[in-house]
């Protein structure tokens, strides 16, 4: 198996999610993140925020609202149990808040391997923007692609 360093380039198709209170509060619970900025309304707003606001890591988690789940997997052609995700970035600009609109727009930027072709990384870089089209973060993740081909040679 090998990965063709053609995909370097591919755009996905962008796809929005609308940042709800709920989904904060969830998120919040999963982290034990307690403080009053990502539940109660006032408490952000007398922290500077325009509302509620999404824990830094929140943004990990909206990109599973992608319609088009499983996108990579297609692309690459390869099973889900070949893959591990390696690495996540995020570089922030202005603070996601409830009610945010944020499309995200990903798009593969490298394909490289490693140990003779044993590993395969897969970097992907993805920029989310809000209703007005203000740049919220970057993101960049690098998945990892077993290749079952190696342990044959």
């Amino acid at each position: 198996m090998e990965l063709d360093k053609k995909l370097i380039g591919h755009e996905f198709e962008p796809f929005t999610a609308t940042v709800e209170a709920g989904k904060i509060k969830l998120f919040c619970k999963a982290i034990g993140e307690e403080d009053p900025i990502y539940s109660d309304e006032a408490a952000a707003k007398a922290a500077g925020y325009r509302g509620i606001t999404a824990p830094l890591t929140f943004l990990r988690a909206l990109q599973a609202d992608d319609p088009n789940k499983g996108g990579l997997l297609r692309l690459l052609n390869v099973d889900i149990g070949l893959i591990l995700h390696g690495e996540q970035h995020f570089e922030y600009y202005a603070p996601v808040v409830v009610g945010d609109v944020v499309t995200c727009q990903e798009k593969v930027v490298d394909i490289y391997d490693k140990k003779g072709g044993a590993l395969w990384f897969v970097v992907q870089e993805m920029e989310m923007k809000d209703q007005a089209g203000k740049l919220l973060a970057k993101g960049r993740g690098v998945t990892v692609v077993r290749n079952p081909d190696a342990a044959k040679k």
